[in-house]
C-alpha cells in the first residue's frame, strides 16, 4: 500500500522546509508528497528529496483550508492519505505507522503532536534536523493523551480529531463528503469534517509511534485576527449540527463583551469588533507554545 502525504501552506516557507526535510528522513518515506499552495505561487529552493513533489494551487484570500484538503486529495495519485500541517516535522516513524495502521485496519487515525519553543529547530552540518534536539524540547499539550510508541488506543469523541497530523484512507474521505468547503477562514472546518466522519461510521484511533512536532509561530489569546471568520464558522457548524463549536474561543469574545452568546444560544450577536490595539495585545509571548 502506497500512501500520499499531503499539506497546506500559505507564505511558511522555512516550516514547510523543515517539514520536507524530517519525511525524507523517514524510516518508511510517504510516496509522494501534495503541496497545495494557498498563495499565488509556490515558493522556490525547497529542498530535493526521495519522493516526488506535487504543486496544487488553491485560490481564495481567506485562508480557504477545506477547498485547500479537498484539492489536495484530489490530487493524490494513492488511496492512504497522511495530513500534516506544515507547521508541523514529522518524527522518523511516522509514515510507518500511519501506514501500519491503515493497511491492518481503514479508519481515521491521529498521532500525537508536542509542541516546540521559539527558535527550537537546528540543523547539523550536512543540513539533516537535529531531531533529538526536537524529542527533549517538545511539549505535550495538557489536554492530549500519552500513547504509548506501539498503541492504538480508541478514541470514542470524535471532537478530538487533531486536525494537525491525522491520516485516513480516500475512500472514508468521500463516504464523509471530504470537508464543507462552505468554511472559510480559520475555525471549524475540522471538527464538522470530523463529525461528518463519525456520521460516516469511520472509527477514530489514536496512533502511537506517529508523534509529530509542532513549530513555534505567533499565538493569539483571545484570537482576534481570526474573530470574523471564527464567528462565521461557528454560525455554520451550529445551523448544521444544532450544537456549537470552538466554545473556548467563542467564551473569550463573549467575556471581552464583542458578541453576546452562550452555550445554550441558538444564535450570536456581534455587538463590536477588536480594535488595533486588542489585537495587538492578544499577541502571545515567545514562550507561549499554544493557545
Amino acid at each position: 500500500m502506497k500512501v500520499s502525504a499531503l499539506t497546506l501552506v500559505r507564505h511558511r516557507r522555512d516550516h514547510l522546509i523543515n517539514l520536507m526535510l524530517s519525511l525524507d528522513a523517514q524510516t518508511q518515506r510517504p510516496d509522494e508528497l501534495i503541496i497545495a499552495w494557498m498563495q499565488e505561487e509556490p515558493e522556490t529552493g525547497l529542498p530535493e528529496t526521495r519522493f516526488p513533489v506535487r504543486h496544487v494551487m488553491v485560490e481564495g484570500d481567506a485562508l480557504p483550508l477545506a477547498k485547500a484538503r479537498n484539492a489536495a486529495v484530489n490530487a493524490a495519485a494513492f488511496e492512504a492519505l497522511i495530513f500534516l500541517d506544515v507547521d508541523c516535522i514529522a518524527s522518523p516513524t511516522l509514515v510507518a505507522r500511519y501506514h501500519d495502521a491503515l493497511a491492518a485496519r481503514p479508519a481515521l487515525y491521529i498521532g500525537e503532536v508536542h509542541y516546540l519553543p521559539a527558535d527550537a529547530v537546528r540543523r547539523h552540518e550536512d543540513g539533516t534536523l537535529d531531531l533529538a534536539r526536537l524529542a527533549t524540547l517538545g511539549e505535550r499539550h495538557p489536554a492530549r493523551p500519552a500513547i504509548e510508541e506501539d498503541e492504538i488506543r480508541g478514541e470514542p469523541d470524535h471532537g478530538n480529531l487533531w486536525g494537525l497530523s491525522f491520516a485516513l484512507m480516500r475512500q472514508d474521505h468521500q463516504r464523509a463528503g471530504g470537508m464543507d468547503e462552505g468554511y472559510r477562514g480559520y475555525g471549524g472546518e475540522e471538527t464538522d469534517y470530523a463529525w461528518r466522519l463519525a456520521a460516516a461510521s469511520v472509527p477514530l484511533y489514536w496512533v502511537g509511534g506517529a508523534l509529530a512536532w509542532h513549530q513555534h509561530h505567533a499565538m493569539y489569546a483571545p484570537p482576534w485576527p481570526h474573530f470574523e471568520a471564527i464567528i462565521a464558522n461557528a454560525r455554520r457548524f451550529y445551523a448544521r449540527w444544532e450544537q456549537w463549536c470552538m466554545e473556548y474561543w467563542l467564551n473569550q469574545f463573549q467575556q471581552a463583551g464583542a458578541i453576546r452568546w452562550s452555550p445554550a444560544s441558538t444564535g450570536i450577536e456581534i455587538v463590536r469588533h477588536p480594535t488595533q490595539e486588542e489585537i495587538a495585545a492578544a499577541r502571545l509571548p515567545t514562550s507561549a507554545r499554544y493557545g
